[in-house]
């Protein structure tokens, strides 16, 4: 029986890449240029246009501002908005998200939870037959 040999790639050390390119690559890649490396579903939003709201935010981002409030969770994270502030609106509260590298790609919501945890208390008075016979505080 021969040996298998594991083949774990190492921790990724010093700049970060996607899909081989340099975060400084892909700031210099067009928007068509960069929809090619990204998954099938978010490049066909890229292909079919963006909507005015869209527009209005990639303005912002040339207009140089650092932090940007938006209820636009569909949204696709480009290379101009890594290191940016975004505030997104989740249903009841702006949630502060900073765009880092690894984000790329990926929905606005998808860093703006809209769901809490799940924290049932213990059952009341009432609740169930059982606890009819439990006594008041």
């Amino acid at each position: 029986m021969a040996k298998k040999t594991s083949t774990k790639l190492p921790k990724r050390k010093g700049e970060y890449t996607y899909r081989g390119k340099t975060v400084d690559e892909l700031k210099t890649l067009s928007t068509e240029d960069f929809s090619q490396l990204i998954p099938a579903r978010q490049r066909r939003t890229i292909k079919r246009g963006f909507s005015d709201e869209h527009k209005k935010i990639m303005q912002k981002i040339k207009d140089g501002e650092t932090t940007i409030r938006t209820h636009r969770r569909d949204m696709i994270i480009l290379p101009d908005m890594v290191g940016l502030n975004l505030e997104i609106y989740n249903g009841k509260s702006f949630e502060k998200v900073e765009v880092i590298p690894e984000m790329m790609g990926h929905y606005f919501g998808e860093y703006s939870m809209t769901r809490r945890r799940v924290s049932h208390g213990s059952a009341g008075v009432g609740a169930t037959k059982s606890s009819k016979f439990v006594p008041l505080k």
